[in-house]
């Protein structure tokens, strides 16, 4: 593997770029610190196997609350379609938030194994993560 010298990187950065678009990731080193750079589109094909695992309970009312397995998320609708479109929704906004406060949420313990999810859903569209919700029937 090449590690790229940062500045010749910064000298370079608009073909860099385009490399890391068109060709292969690109890593770059820089006194202490070593970084990759990937384009959106192959971060998405390493995230593939990812899904956002739920389950879903039926409410004595009738509604239907998915509650997500690898994260604390939480929603409850009327019906199935409306609590996965609801989800998906408060999943992209907790994506968007953590990565807000990435320093502070990367490093929590408890927060930590988020963190594909969190890129995962930044990605993608509220649609595109409706997709890969999966239900699974769980307990109430």
């Amino acid at each position: 593997m090449d590690l790229l010298n940062a500045t010749d990187v910064r000298k370079n950065w608009s073909v860099t770029l385009d490399s890391v678009v068109r060709e292969r990731p690109a890593y770059i080193k820089r006194t202490h610190d070593n970084i990759a750079i990937i384009g959106v589109s192959t971060l998405n094909d390493i995230l593939s196997g990812y899904r956002f695992n739920v389950k879903k309970i039926k409410e004595d009312d009738g509604s239907i609350t998915l509650s997500t397995v690898e994260m604390d998320i939480i929603a409850n609708a009327p019906d199935e379609i409306s609590a996965k479109r609801r989800l998906a929704a408060y999943i992209k906004e907790y994506a968007e938030e953590f990565y807000d406060e990435f320093p502070l949420w990367s490093a929590a313990p408890n927060r930590k194994s988020h963190i594909p999810y969190v890129f995962k859903a930044l990605s993608l569209s509220i649609d595109e993560i409706l997709e890969d919700i999966v239900c699974q029937n769980g307990k109430k």
